[in-house]
């Protein structure tokens, strides 16, 4: 019987100074390809909405989307580790309600722990989510749900002031009971400082290398969606023009008379 990683895993790969691999997935077809390739975590992203949606941000992302994506991946994964965000809304508004979202991404979704954006102002939520023995997960720096704000997707953290805000945000997370903490768009050496001060694991994305762990977006990292850039992203492979080139090839083969042929056929 294949053994699914726990939240124990990711503390203990921390302490042994062993990296943790993270993929956003939100289907279960690629969540099945990324379990097969041996992914530790698989985050059920908000970022579903501007990679598989189309939104130009993640704020029109419901929880019913997120109960939806969620279930598909848990079908595909048998043995990563299931994180799912919690949407914009989900868990702003009173403590009850980030209870109950939290709760829904459990039940109905089978996530294995929820993810929310936010430090400080945050941390009474974290807390009460913790406390229903729900593995909880923050997520400070650039946090998407805050561009407005922020001004669109600018790094975090590079003048004193901010980073030493973003240490404060950090502790105080990791305080509230958070069992590990996403690092985005923020310097390299901030991110180092960070993992250093915490006893919990962080997972960076445009943090550098200095992190316990690293995630990206699969559709940035394989190609499937050019809407986005980051300079964080590396990408491994470019299944676009796969895609592309799969769909002329069908439709010039079925306009030619080509396709279907008589192996394709029935007598």
């Amino acid at each position: 019987m294949l053994k699914r990683k726990t939240i124990l895993d990711l503390q203990r790969m921390k302490a042994e100074s062993e990296k943790i691999t993270v993929l956003t997935a939100y289907d279960y077809p690629f969540a099945r390809l990324m379990d097969q390739a041996g992914i530790d975590v698989i985050l059920v992203g908000d970022s579903v909405g501007c990679v598989v949606a189309g939104y130009d941000n993640t704020l029109p992302v419901t929880m019913e989307d997120m109960v939806y994506h969620t279930r598909a991946v848990v079908r595909g994964a048998q043995q990563a580790f299931i994180v799912a965000d919690l949407p914009f809304l989900s868990y702003q508004i009173d403590l009850a309600g980030a209870r109950r979202n939290a709760g829904r991404l459990m039940q109905e979704g089978g996530a294995h722990a929820v993810k929310l954006e936010g430090g400080r102002n945050v941390a009474a939520t974290l807390e009460a989510i913790a406390a229903m023995d729900i593995p909880v997960l923050g997520h400070i720096g650039l946090t998407p749900q805050s561009i407005h704000r922020m001004g669109g997707y600018r790094v975090q953290g590079k003048r004193d002031a901010q980073a030493r805000e973003l240490l404060e945000d950090a502790r105080a997370v990791e305080t509230a009971g958070a069992s590990a903490l996403v690092l985005e768009a923020i310097p390299a050496p901030l991110a180092a400082e960070i993992t250093a001060a915490v006893s919990i694991p962080t997972i960076g994305i445009g943090a550098g290398p200095h992190c316990d762990g690293q995630v990206l977006v699969i559709h940035d990292m394989l190609g499937l969606c050019d809407k986005f850039s980051p300079k964080f992203v590396k990408r491994y492979a470019d299944l676009g023009k796969l895609v592309r080139d799969g769909v002329s090839d069908y439709i010039r083969e079925v306009r030619e008379g080509v396709f279907p042929g008589p192996e394709h056929s029935f007598k």
